[in-house]
């Protein structure tokens, strides 16, 4: 039995070498980049002491996670981490998927190539590159809006960089500008994938399309919806480090309305060099993320086993 499956493995693994060298690269950043890091998770409970090394240090329990839960500003991090999250995931949603179906109407191939091209291309613009931007227009002194749009409306030019109600909204525009185009291209491709007889057959029993849209392309990116979305809440302790770090300019009279778990814990770091209050932290947001992951697949798998991820 057991040189039968031995023969079976190593027909199968001759057969397909090829295959396994493609994935190999990719495992390999995967172990590198996901699990070796991992042993690192032990650092959140020591007292890091370099004289000893970097897991030399003394085990203090948890200690590291007190800086979280102890400092005044805990409640203000957690609560604007959480609320942007969640804003960002409802809206990603909404206008990626109508970005989608709205470019699966075009027709002509060179037209759509350029909208899926100029709809991604700030997905891929870096968040420095962002951040001078949005600053090209929030400028006191140079800023598009304070030079051309306000003075046009009658307005007061308005020191943005120091004034923290503004940025809720203004943060929310341009997350969505830089990533609702991955998104799109995702359920983009999933409505490429509907089978066409299912809107043939619509059509032929004088269904518009927006019948259409709600009887048959909803319901066929369902299974993906949840499964981005799912991944999305998995990371919502998590912020956009780089849009709340760098497109903020690290503007002092913003925090209350720009500080999150990431933004802070960065600040820490450079001040005290806390490697283990860091790496708490780390642990701390994979914990809850993943907890959340299997929680909202349960409710997902009690509504609809379908659309579950596991």
């Amino acid at each position: 039995m057991t040189s039968w499956l031995d023969r079976t493995v190593l027909k199968k693994a001759k057969k397909y070498k090829i295959l396994y060298l493609m994935i190999l690269p990719g495992i390999v950043y995967l172990l590198i980049n996901n699990y070796i890091p991992m042993f690192g998770i032990i650092i959140a409970f020591k007292e890091i002491d370099f004289s000893k090394g970097v897991f030399g240090g003394d085990w203090i329990g948890f200690r590291n996670f007190e800086y979280l839960f102890k400092t005044s500003e805990a409640y203000i991090i957690t609560r604007n981490t959480i609320l942007y999250n969640v804003v960002f995931i409802i809206l990603n949603l909404v206008f990626a998927v109508a970005l989608a179906i709205l470019l699966a109407e075009v027709k002509q191939r060179f037209l759509k190539r350029l909208y899926q091209s100029a709809i991604l291309l700030p997905y891929l613009i870096s968040t420095v590159i962002v951040g001078y931007l949005v600053f090209s227009l929030l400028s006191m002194e140079t800023g598009f809006m304070n030079k051309s749009v306000l003075p046009f409306l009658g307005l007061e030019p308005v020191m943005w960089y120091t004034e923290p109600k503004y940025w809720p909204v203004i943060l929310t525009i341009v997350k969505l500008w830089h990533s609702v185009g991955y998104l799109c291209i995702i359920y983009f491709a999933a409505i490429v994938g509907i089978d066409q007889e299912y809107y043939e057959a619509a059509t032929l029993d004088g269904a518009g399309k927006f019948k259409q849209i709600f009887h048959i392309t909803l319901p066929s990116l369902t299974p993906v919806i949840t499964i981005m979305t799912l991944m999305q809440i998995g990371r919502i302790f998590y912020a956009d480090f780089g849009l709340f770090y760098q497109v903020t300019l690290d503007s002092g009279p913003l925090l209350p309305t720009t500080n999150v778990l990431d933004t802070y814990v960065y600040r820490a770091l450079l001040k005290s060099g806390d490697i283990g209050m860091a790496s708490a932290a780390g642990f701390y947001q994979s914990v809850i993320g993943f907890a959340l992951i299997l929680i909202s697949n349960f409710v997902v798998k009690k509504i609809n086993p379908d659309n579950s991820l596991f």
